[in-house]
């Protein structure tokens, strides 16, 4: 409540200003608690109906406090229907391996300038399909599907700011029926 108050009068009462503020106030809280270790958490499991898709997927956090907590429970559940649904292959893009990158990175490239495109353009091309590929094999990176305003990173972000407690997807495994 202090910290809408405060937002409000810094922003003198323009809700627009006052909710920008605390978004930003809740990714420098995020960062701050980024450092402190979480050795708590819960390991959830969805099936999908049908029998036909499996996640498994570790969410870690400070307390056991927040693990049990509702919010917290329903942030994982929500991240296990995520992957089930789109299929990505790591957390964040610092889990995508050097190679991987390289190559994508070469191909965008090769791609841009067999489309004659100019060696300035080249650059602003790859680093575009790049993202794209980032939203499309990292969890983190992805528009959230019950709300593609927001990206899943952003809602680990509120999150934290929420609770109070450093958050970190630590690891998930998506198993599909017949896939290699």
């Amino acid at each position: 409540m202090m910290d809408c108050k405060k937002a409000l009068v810094e922003s003198h009462g323009n809700l627009e200003i006052s909710k920008k503020i605390l978004r930003e106030k809740g990714l420098t809280i995020a960062q701050r608690k980024s450092s402190r270790i979480a050795n708590e958490g819960i390991i959830d499991v969805y099936v999908h109906p049908g029998n036909r898709v499996g996640v498994i997927i570790e969410v870690n956090c400070e307390t056991d406090f927040v693990a049990r907590n509702k919010e917290f429970i329903d942030f994982v559940h929500n991240l296990t229907l995520q992957i089930a649904a789109t299929n990505p292959l790591y957390v964040s893009r610092d889990d995508v391996p050097q190679p991987l990158i390289e190559s994508e990175s070469d191909i965008y490239g090769k791609q841009a300038i067999a489309e004659r495109k100019n060696e300035a353009i080249v650059e602003r091309v790859v680093k575009g399909k790049m993202e794209k590929f980032y939203a499309e094999v990292c969890l983190l990176e992805q528009p959230f599907i019950k709300d593609q305003e927001k990206k899943v990173g952003q809602l680990l972000i509120d999150l934290i700011a929420r609770v109070g407690e450093n958050i970190e997807v630590r690891r998930f495994c998506r198993y599909q029926l017949c896939e290699r």
